[in-house]
């Protein structure tokens, strides 16, 4: 895992395709200071407010809260990078410092837990929920790493991410379809599998598939308001 040296607003960061102005599309957060900087309700309310520009004057008679107390948490959120000046401004009697998220998004690197989260080596059951939520985690905190390395060396971190949705008529045709893939999946690899190759480089493959969330939660709601129709409006 690769890890921010020092405090992060004294990074020095090449530019890439994946920042626009000195501003991460995403950053991952996998320095347990940052991610305690980040937890609580009023910082996480903040970060939301911060995702367009703002100072601590502007902020505090939305907030309800003092411009002195925002300034605290803000210059909190500043030290661990998680948001940056993009301004300042003379005001009557103070200067008025307008700050930014320093990236678009944030997620959590699950290795920030340690000895706590899963190696998704350690389970048996390929097709459960449990090995795909570590192999996912994994995948989080791999290409974090990745992409730390790669704007380090001023590089393009080459990836690929393809994403649909497949409406399936029963779990008869969702075994069928599984079944299919796992054919040509491995016909594909067979292909293409060169280890011995000179510049051969691994690469990682990880496929899921899962219930659309909403999909799943419209359905647990029919079901309540099937069983408790009293409860419907």
């Amino acid at each position: 895992m690769v890890r921010a040296a020092g405090r992060a607003n004294a990074e020095v960061r090449r530019p890439s395709a994946e920042t626009a102005g000195g501003r991460d599309t995403i950053r991952v957060l996998d320095d347990p200071g940052r991610v305690r900087s980040a937890l609580s309700p009023l910082r996480r309310r903040l970060l939301s407010e911060l995702r367009e520009p703002d100072s601590a004057s502007g902020l505090a008679p939305r907030l309800g809260i003092s411009r002195q107390k925002l300034n605290y948490h803000l210059r909190q959120l500043e030290n661990q990078g998680l948001v940056r000046l993009v301004a300042e401004r003379q005001r009557r009697g103070f200067t008025e410092r307008v700050l930014q998220t320093s990236a678009r998004s944030l997620f959590v690197d699950p290795e920030v837990l340690g000895d706590v989260s899963e190696d998704p080596e350690g389970f048996r059951d390929r097709f459960s929920s449990a090995y795909m939520v570590a192999a996912a985690s994994r995948l989080l905190g791999d290409v974090a790493a990745l992409r730390a390395g790669a704007e380090e060396a001023g590089k393009r971190l080459a990836t690929i991410t393809h994403e649909t949705e497949v409406h399936f008529a029963s779990p008869r045709e969702l075994r069928r379809f599984v079944e299919e893939l796992t054919v040509h999946l491995g016909e594909l690899i067979a292909r293409y599998h060169q280890p011995d190759a000179e510049k051969s480089r691994p690469y990682r493959l990880l496929l899921a598939t899962h219930p659309r969330r909403d999909s799943v939660e419209s359905e647990a709601g029919r079901r309540d308001r099937e069983t408790n129709p009293e409860t419907d409006p």
